[in-house]
């Protein structure tokens, strides 16, 4: 595993030890990171379930300003770490130990604080992101012309809207799909 381009191009990434954690594949985030281009003009990002927080690094080396990266496993938060150290880019990220869902509940407390030009939720495939979609739907987080993006087995898709948040694109890996959303704001 690797950071694909920007910066840190080429730099080896770890992974945390065990099967609890599925890093999403050079050849998913190549795709993804094409179609989402460029990072826009002092891009925000989160990367929630973080693992090892390959998308939010990617996002990093190609451009983005900051990245906040979220997962519940002691695991994961010192493999992130690790990461960030080793690309040089601890400096430009927060890094939180909590379950998502209650991260995103502070995130619907305090709407229009926190902004995101992107936000990658990748949860275990077992776990599914409902819960925290809900929550993240209900306040916009996410920037007006930002994406969320949501890492899925093909056979348990997520739904077409969360609030303020509506799927517009869908994509195919495999069994892996990526289901690509933009604030609605007329949506409730």
């Amino acid at each position: 595993m690797r950071v694909i381009a920007g910066t840190a191009g080429g730099h080896p990434l770890a992974a945390p030890r065990g099967q609890a954690t599925r890093p999403t594949s050079d050849r998913v985030r190549e795709a993804l990171f094409a179609i989402l281009g460029p990072p826009p003009p002092n891009a925000r990002v989160l990367d929630l379930f973080a693992g090892a927080g390959t998308l939010g690094i990617e996002a990093l080396s190609r451009g983005a300003v900051q990245a906040t990266f979220v997962d519940s496993a002691r695991a994961a938060v010192t493999c992130i770490r690790q990461n960030l150290a080793g690309v040089k880019m601890a400096d430009r990220a927060d890094v939180l130990q909590m379950p998502v869902h209650r991260f995103a509940q502070r995130l619907a407390r305090a709407p229009g604080q926190s902004r995101h030009h992107w936000i990658f939720v990748d949860p275990p495939y077992a776990a599914g992101a409902d819960d925290a979609l809900i929550l993240l739907g209900q306040a916009p987080v996410l920037a007006i012309d930002g994406t969320l993006v949501v890492e899925h087995d093909r056979r348990s898709p997520p739904e077409q809207q969360y609030g303020f948040l509506a799927k517009f694109d869908t994509r195919r890996y495999g069994d892996t799909e990526l289901a690509f959303y933009r604030t609605n704001p007329d949506a409730r």
